[in-house]
């Protein structure tokens, strides 16, 4: 059997990451052959957000240890870790789709040999119009999640990227698009749309 494909999804804050994941779990609702992880997050489960799991820093640190994470990495004072399950899944044959931080994308390159990884994009004044309307940041904290997203540029031959600054449906669509078609993409990054991917 083939081995499965591992999806990364990664972008600035503010970017629709969650927005599109949701999306695609719906889309993808049923079907066994495309898996949604929940990832580990020391916070709690009543936080908000995304479904995961809660972990204190104690637990998260132990299950580390035990090799219980593919995945993990820090990022804005929280520990987040992708369980190893993921590898039954992808021996399986099945697809594997999850939200990750850049900084574990090389060690992801060496682990996985099909792997495709998806870059969110987005205007920056829609960015800064997103980050202000969720109200989650002081004005500082937005600024500086604006600075950081100025830099944000994942490349690679692996890399598929989707602009999603203009409507959300053509985000999602390509975005499901790029799941169901992991050989659609480059020697360089890729931006998805819907003319770009049925002229090959």
């Amino acid at each position: 059997m083939e081995t499965g494909w591992l999806y990364l999804v990664v972008g600035p804050s503010g970017a629709g990451k969650d927005t599109l994941l949701d999306a695609a779990r719906q889309r993808f609702g049923n079907t066994t052959s495309v898996i949604f992880p929940r990832r580990s997050i020391t916070r709690s489960e009543n936080a908000g957000g995304e479904d995961h799991i809660g972990l204190s820093v104690d637990e998260f640190t132990r299950k580390k240890r035990a090799g219980i994470f593919a995945l993990s990495w820090d990022a804005h004072d929280l520990k987040y870790g992708i369980p190893r399950s993921i590898n039954d899944e992808l021996s399986d044959g099945k697809c594997v789709v999850v939200n990750v931080s850049r900084s574990v994308l090389n060690e992801a390159r060496n682990e996985y040999p099909n792997l495709r990884i998806i870059s969110i994009t987005v205007d920056p004044d829609i960015l800064s119009q997103r980050l202000h309307a969720r109200g989650r940041e002081s004005e500082a904290d937005i600024q500086r999640r604006l600075d950081r997203a100025k830099s944000y540029r994942v490349r690679g031959d692996d890399v598929i990227e989707i602009d999603n600054s203009g409507p959300l449906e053509e985000a999602i669509s390509n975005f499901v698009m790029a799941i169901e078609n992991p050989y659609l993409q480059t020697s360089h990054p890729y931006r998805y749309t819907e003319a770009s991917v049925f002229q090959g």
